[in-house]
């Protein structure tokens, strides 16, 4: 991500187009398939009242099959011109005691006091998954439960304004278990923040340590950038190695991004440091190699390894401009290569990602990992950054980050998203976002707007085929208004236009929305 004293990108989340509808997915079968019988809602056909096998409570005219299914003709609807509350349900019996998990393919208008599919009844606490907002294209979400009791009811919730509406299809309960490992922020603001006075508070308005209220609410991975010789100093490597110490302090896992760069590396630019410049493309590869090393074999050795690391970030043109364009793959691989045998080299356990800014472009993100693939390039993981106002709607951050999971067979990560809990600003910046019209369809610029996006990325994430989702970070979640502490490292005076999707409030307060870092 980068930042600029006026925003130069405006894009309008893309039009949704009606009917638009995913290719479902092959689920892998498990003994406890069988349980569930019609969950596709084929049997009694359009405009049953009762779903074939399924029971109702409450608004029962509200729950209905229609035509329209996901992979088949027909879906269930939850659906009221009147406001409405009802329960579809299914009670599942003899099964045997252990780990399962309900899927199912969702579209939701939003809208709703609460709309989302439960495991209840298993003889443990309930288990939920609220539905993301998709008022098109359809989107897998899963819930896990562990079954104690040797049976479990399947519960789809809907409570309802007039109008709101969700569609459900597809369910198949199966033995297995879902969860993702990264519940993160990145933080790399944190340092110069508190240089600047910025102060964090708890919810209750106690002054404290961001990251232990971070910690406080889940957050168990914390993301440092890391410049080669920014003008104030932040981010360098003598600053990300004392957060290090803070980050492991607190039990949590380090993410390093490097940005080969004096300043913010993105998709619209790749600038070498100062010191590099004029170099050869055989001398860039040894800086590459020796600026990795450096800063990891410090981390590793003050007791802090990192454990994963970032490539170049944002590389969707190349890193290193000119000499490591996408318009020279030879040499961005060998630039890449070098960086990921630095990292093997301090410590081969370290996980090491390459990261894009395209969580909704499927084509884009094949055209680039292909080459790559060809290109020889190694890597472990696939960190995809993903903001729905810019990189269109969940359907197709869905498809984007399975299809790569699968075409690669690699681990996939959401390395940064956000959403604004407000959109004014607490500084004389203008803010990226700061007009309703920016803002995602369903998913208001609120508190509770932001937790919902962020719970409803994770879900995403954590339904990922084959355990293949790792997690979600935050960006930037210490961001606050801090004189002094604006986007650009040569200018003190320049602001921030960002604070309004940090997880602080212009009050310094922790927000609610830190509860999505407690997301399966």
């Amino acid at each position: 991500m980068k930042f600029h004293p006026r925003r130069t990108i405006r894009a309008l989340l893309l039009p949704l187009a009606a009917g638009l509808a995913l290719t479902a997915l092959p689920v892998q079968a498990a003994h406890a398939a069988s349980t569930l019988t019609n969950g596709g809602f084929e049997s009694g056909g359009a405009g049953a009242a009762t779903p074939a096998g399924w029971s109702e409570y409450g608004d029962t005219g509200a729950s209905y099959t229609e035509s329209g299914g996901h992979g088949g003709s027909y879906r269930l609807s939850h659906y009221s011109s009147s406001a409405y509350k009802v329960e579809t349900y299914r009670y599942l019996s003899g099964l045997a005691n252990g780990s399962y998990k309900l899927t199912a393919w969702v579209r939701s208008s939003g809208g709703q006091k609460a709309a989302y599919i439960a495991l209840k009844n298993c003889g443990g606490s309930e288990q939920r998954t609220d539905l993301p907002i998709s008022s098109s294209g359809w989107i897998r979400i899963v819930t896990p439960v562990n079954v104690t009791n040797n049976q479990c009811t399947i519960s789809v919730n809907s409570d309802a304004s007039a109008g709101n509406w969700i569609n459900v299809d597809d369910l198949t309960f199966t033995s297995g278990a879902t969860g993702t490992s990264i519940h993160g922020a990145d933080i790399s603001s944190l340092a110069k923040s508190e240089a600047k006075g910025g102060v964090y508070k708890s919810s209750a308005g106690t002054a404290g340590d961001a990251l232990s209220i971070l910690k406080s609410y889940g957050m168990n991975y914390a993301r440092l950038k890391v410049w080669v010789n920014p003008a104030d100093g932040f981010n360098d490597k003598a600053h990300v190695l004392a957060m290090a110490k803070r980050i492991k302090a607190q039990g949590m896992k380090l993410l390093v991004d490097f940005h080969y760069s004096d300043s913010w590396a993105d998709p619209g630019q790749q600038n070498k440091p100062a010191a590099w410049v004029g170099h050869t493309y055989s001398q860039l590869k040894t800086d590459v190699y020796t600026h990795t090393y450096d800063v990891l074999n410090a981390l590793k050795a003050q007791g802090t390894t990192a454990d994963m690391v970032q490539v170049g970030n944002e590389i969707n043109g190349g890193m290193l401009w000119s000499e490591g364009s996408t318009s020279n793959w030879s040499q961005l691989a060998g630039l890449l290569n070098s960086g990921y045998d630095a990292v093997k080299a301090v410590n081969s356990s370290t996980v090491v990602a390459l990261h894009l800014a395209k969580g909704g472009d499927k084509a884009g993100t094949e055209w680039w990992f292909d080459n790559a693939v060809a290109g020889g390039v190694k890597f472990d993981a696939i960190g995809l950054s993903y903001y729905g106002y810019w990189h269109g709607p969940l359907s197709d951050f869905q498809t984007t980050l399975d299809d790569a999971a699968s075409r690669y067979g690699k681990p996939v990560f959401v390395a940064e998203t956000a959403y604004p809990f407000r959109l004014d600003s607490d500084d004389s910046l203008t803010n990226q976002i700061d007009t309703t019209g920016e803002l995602v369809s369903g998913y208001p610029a609120t508190v509770a707007g932001q937790t919902r996006w962020m719970n409803d990325v994770a879900s995403i994430v954590e339904a990922v085929p084959n355990g293949r989702g790792l997690g979600v970070f935050s960006w930037e979640a210490t961001w606050t208004a801090v004189n002094g502490n604006g986007w650009d490292p040569a200018d003190a005076t320049s602001g921030n236009g960002w604070e309004n999707q940090a997880l602080f409030g212009y009050d310094d307060k922790a927000l609610s929305s830190m509860t999505w870092f407690s997301h399966r």
